[in-house]
C-alpha cells in the first residue's frame, strides 16, 4: 500500500498536533453549550475519532452518510443522503466534521438541509481545505490544512475504499487512479 504513496503530505505526528491544537480551541468555544458533533461517513470517521479524545467538554457525536461522487474521483453534483442523523439537533450547538472538502458543493447542501432542522448554531470543522477545487464558498469555522489539488489518501480518506487505514495523508500515485 505504501508503494502507491508519491509523498507523505501530512505525517502521523502533524495530524496529532493540529488536532490537539483543534480540540483545545473547540472546548474553549463551546464550553457550557450542547454541542452535538457530526462526522461524516465514511472519510471522517479517523479525524473525528481522534478529535473526540482531544474535547475536553461534554459533547454527543452522530453521524451521516451523503453521497455525490458515487465511484467517481468527481463529484456528480447530485447528493443523496444514504444516512440521517439519530438526534434531534433544534436548538442544539452542532459542529459537522468533515475530512476534506473538494468542491463544497455536497457540504453546502448538507448546511442548507441541517439547518431547516433549527440548531442553535451550525458550523464546520475540517482536517483539509482544497481551495483550488471549490465551486461554491463554504465557511470553515476550524481548518486544519489547506492542500494543494492532489487526488490525497489515508487517515481515513480512500480511492476504491482502499487506503483509508494509513496513519498519514498521502498523495496516491497518478498511475493508481487515471
Amino acid at each position: 500500500m505504501n508503494n502507491d504513496i508519491k509523498e507523505v503530505l501530512y505525517s502521523e505526528d502533524e495530524l496529532k498536533d493540529k488536532i490537539r491544537q483543534m480540540g483545545a480551541k473547540i472546548s474553549n468555544d463551546y464550553s457550557g453549550k450542547e454541542l452535538i458533533l457530526i462526522g461524516i461517513l465514511k472519510g471522517s470517521v479517523i479525524f473525528m475519532s481522534d478529535l473526540l479524545k482531544e474535547i475536553t467538554i461534554p459533547c454527543k457525536m452522530d453521524f451521516m452518510a451523503v453521497s455525490s461522487y458515487g465511484s467517481s474521483t468527481q463529484s456528480s453534483g447530485v447528493v443523496r443522503i444514504l444516512k440521517d442523523l439519530d438526534f434531534e439537533i433544534q436548538g442544539k450547538d452542532v459542529l459537522i466534521v468533515e475530512d476534506i472538502i473538494d468542491s463544497g458543493v455536497t457540504l453546502k447542501y448538507l448546511m442548507k438541509y441541517l439547518r431547516a432542522r433549527k440548531p442553535n448554531s451550525l458550523e464546520i470543522i475540517c482536517l483539509l481545505n482544497k481551495p483550488d477545487r471549490r465551486k461554491v464558498d463554504i465557511d470553515v469555522k476550524y481548518l486544519g490544512f489547506d492542500v494543494p489539488d492532489y487526488f490525497l489518501v489515508g487517515f481515513g480518506m480512500d480511492y476504491a475504499e482502499k487506503y483509508r487505514n494509513l496513519p498519514y495523508v498521502g498523495i496516491l500515485k497518478d498511475e493508481i487512479y487515471k
